[in-house]
């Protein structure tokens, strides 16, 4: 059951004032520097803002891809960072997010550039010609990967006790990747998948580890994507009407290693779900748009169940529903999802919600003109989520 809780009111508020996309690719030879000031460059365009007027700066980088934040803003010509941070740990971009937003709420900083880059060699997991045989494996995955397993592997085993314990099936999952290539065909700017889906063509593709599907996979791209935070004063005077923080969580595991967790149907989503939940008078029923992480498409279902959206272990039937489609209830990963638009680790759910809610998707704004949404990111040991509105 979830229940809300006390707002975050009394917290200076938040908002998010532009976004930006880099030059996207599955190999499009540019550095990790390249990609990190086109897209950086882009969200200031969008904001109406220029590097003077930026005083923090966050990244979140994957472990084998650092992105320095101080060395970012020398290459902007950002004359003083008033904040900032660089991390590789945790929910992915959901990690700036919540880095940022610190820092403006606590008055540390006024205008945060946020940042998550990766490109598709290290973003898709170390390849056979990558390995070193002699390397070390810290913590718990020392224990697992000498037998190779790893994400998409874990993604089926949580996929198997989904449907041990519910009784599950793949069409179910199948369902969840049908859902998302809707939208994806109508994002052929962005999507790299875009032909229509059904349920014959999942099912007969590949298996990557049973149940998982190769069409239950992100796609590997370069990317960047970039964000830029503010208070509500300054927002308020620059270009496009704000997108506001009502509330935000993490949460983790006991253990908060894929490795250790104790029940994967109930893992990290359902910790910060929870605590999400519990800073904010809204409740689910409120929420009317949806970027739900699909580094795999269960993970997305995942968050459907530990948000409420749907009961537990149904969240195949709700999608089967039609209520994540265009003229649902939630409309769900409206740009049709990592799956389609690439490997962007949760960034582009906050860019597309944000897209969606201040009113500027373009042709594809959602019918039900959405003033609340909500993203996620990540699943197992760690995960984070936030709750967005138009106002």
């Amino acid at each position: 059951m979830i229940e809300g809780g006390s707002s975050m009111a009394k917290m200076p508020r938040v908002a998010i004032a532009g976004y930006g996309y880099s030059t996207v690719g599955r190999n499009t030879g540019l550095s990790l520097d390249v990609l990190t000031a086109q897209s950086s460059a882009a969200a200031m365009l969008d904001a109406g803002v220029t590097a003077k007027d930026i005083d923090g700066i966050v990244v979140h980088s994957a472990p084998n891809q650092y992105v320095s934040s101080t060395h970012t803003a020398a290459m902007l010509g950002i004359p003083d960072l008033a904040f900032y941070s660089s991390s590789v740990d945790g929910a992915a971009y959901s990690v700036a997010a919540m880095h940022a937003i610190a820092a403006i709420a606590s008055g540390s900083a006024e205008t945060v550039l946020t940042i998550r880059t990766i490109q598709k060699r290290g973003a898709a997991g170390p390849t056979l010609d990558m390995v070193d045989p002699n390397a070390k494996v810290p913590g718990p995955g020392q224990l697992v990967a000498p037998y190779g397993v790893g994400g998409p592997s874990w993604a089926a085993f949580y996929m198997q006790r989904h449907m041990a314990k519910y009784g599950s099936t793949e069409e179910d999952f199948g369902a969840m990747a049908i859902a998302q290539r809707k939208f994806a065909a109508r994002n052929p700017a962005e999507a790299f998948h875009t032909d229509e889906l059904t349920m014959d063509d999942y099912m007969n593709s590949r298996y990557i580890f049973k149940p998982l599907h190769m069409l239950d996979c992100d796609y590997p791209i370069d990317s960047s994507s970039a964000l830029i935070f503010t208070t509500e004063e300054r927002a308020r005077d620059l270009k496009h009407k704000p997108v506001f923080f009502e509330a935000w969580a993490n949460g983790t595991t006991e253990a908060a290693d894929f490795s250790l967790v104790k029940e994967m149907t109930h893992s990290s989503p359902w910790m910060a779900a929870k605590r999400m939940w519990s800073r904010t008078d809204l409740k689910p029923k409120d929420v009317q748009t949806a970027g739900l992480y699909d580094g795999f498409t269960f993970i997305a279902m995942q968050w459907m169940e530990a948000l409420g959206f749907c009961e537990e272990g149904q969240s195949g039937p709700f999608i089967r529903s039609g209520a994540t489609g265009i003229d649902g209830s939630l409309p769900t990963n409206t740009d049709g999802g990592a799956c389609n638009v690439g490997r962007r680790h949760g960034a582009n759910f906050f860019i597309e919600v944000t897209r969606q809610l201040r009113g500027t998707a373009g042709d594809r704004a959602l019918p039900n003109n959405p003033k609340v949404g909500v993203v996620s990111n990540a699943v197992g040991g760690f995960a984070a989520c936030a709750l967005l509105t138009a106002e």
